[in-house]
């Protein structure tokens, strides 16, 4: 018996590996040592770039996107979600995300599924500007059922010490500038499906083909997460930046909140930024009430930027030039008795 008749198929893996090394490359910077891939750890150097640096780690899943992924049979763009899962939350401290590690899991090991999906992260690794160093693929027998698998991802970013941001900056005043979020990015696909299926939306009936404005029902709740890291890199060059928010599970409600010391509180305008139709039609065929969508949704607003009043035009025109659409959706509140989080 051998080590293929029990389930593994070595060569299938060594095939991957040969055929994802060419996206591999395309993330590799200066800083990686040891020809990337390959050795039993990532190298990276850090000295030449940070004084005193923060090291900022990260790790997520993109969830039960994975399940409506694999019944469209969309495995391309679930590896940037993945990637953009992590490296969002390491840069609302202010951290670059320098390298980026990857585990598949799966019970029989598809080539050309796996290839697509680590082709995605490697895509997202070059959206962000990071080097996917490292990874694990586990080909695990009786683990997962036929044609399953899960993912999950890690990420290391650095920044000054001197540059963290921690939100011990935030001010009674300052301005909640929200840029625009993709679709519903890797968040609340449980109810999503859910709702699919109380609408009788499938591929085999079209009714992930329903028209939304210029994109199918598919198409939106498909498009991968939008990754935040460049641009935001860049305002943090230019402007003073209090703090930062990446509106992921808890959404508007829990996750914005999170980074503003107490006493302090918020208030957001739900009114001040547009409705993205694939949320309209969520909220419509689930029947889900106005405070629900709010904690479990971005409802269009993927980040969130704190800063000082009278930066708030000059970041507005920078993330104009930087072909982001973003709203002023709040701003910061004195403390008061009750909720420190107001949403109108």
């Amino acid at each position: 018996m051998t080590y293929k008749d029990a389930g593994v198929d070595i060569d299938a893996g060594n095939e991957v590996v040969a055929r994802i090394k060419p996206a591999i490359a395309r993330t590799m910077r200066p800083e990686v040592l040891g020809g990337g891939i390959g050795g039993f750890g990532g190298l990276f150097d850090l000295s030449g770039k940070y004084r005193e640096p923060v090291m900022v780690s990260g790790t997520d899943g993109v969830g039960t996107k994975l399940i409506l992924a694999k019944q469209l049979g969309r495995h391309d763009t679930i590896g940037i979600d993945l990637v953009a899962m992590c490296v969002n939350d390491v840069l609302v401290q202010g951290a670059e995300p320098l390298f980026f590690l990857d585990y598949f899991a799966t019970g029989k090991l598809d080539v050309a599924t796996t290839v697509d999906v680590v082709g995605g992260i490697a895509r997202g690794c070059e959206i962000a500007g990071c080097a996917l160093i490292g990874g694990e693929t586990a080909e695990m027998p009786d683990m997962y059922p036929p044609g399953e698998y899960d993912l999950a991802g890690f990420t290391v970013g650095a920044v000054e010490k001197a540059k963290l941001i921690d939100g011990r900056r935030v001010r009674e005043g300052d301005v909640l500038i929200g840029i625009a979020s993709s679709g519903p990015h890797s968040n609340g696909y449980s109810l999503i499906r859910r709702i699919l299926a109380r609408a009788g939306a499938t591929r085999e009936n079209g009714g992930l083909d329903l028209d939304l404005g210029g994109v199918t029902l598919a198409d939106a709740l498909m498009e991968p997460t939008r990754i935040y890291v460049k641009p935001v890199l860049e305002l943090l060059g230019r402007h003073d930046i209090h703090a930062m928010a990446h509106v992921t599970g808890g959404a508007l409600v829990e996750k914005i909140i999170r980074v503003v010391p107490e006493p302090l509180g918020l208030s957001i305008d739900t009114s001040s930024w547009p409705l993205p139709a694939v949320f309209d039609w969520l909220q419509r065929e689930g029947n889900v009430p106005r405070e629900e969508m709010w904690r479990t949704f971005n409802c269009g607003v993927g980040f969130v930027l704190m800063v000082a009043p009278d930066q708030a035009a000059a970041i507005g025109a920078n993330l104009d030039r930087l072909g982001l659409a973003h709203w002023q959706i709040g701003q910061v509140t004195a403390a008061g008795s009750g909720d420190r989080l107001r949403i109108v």
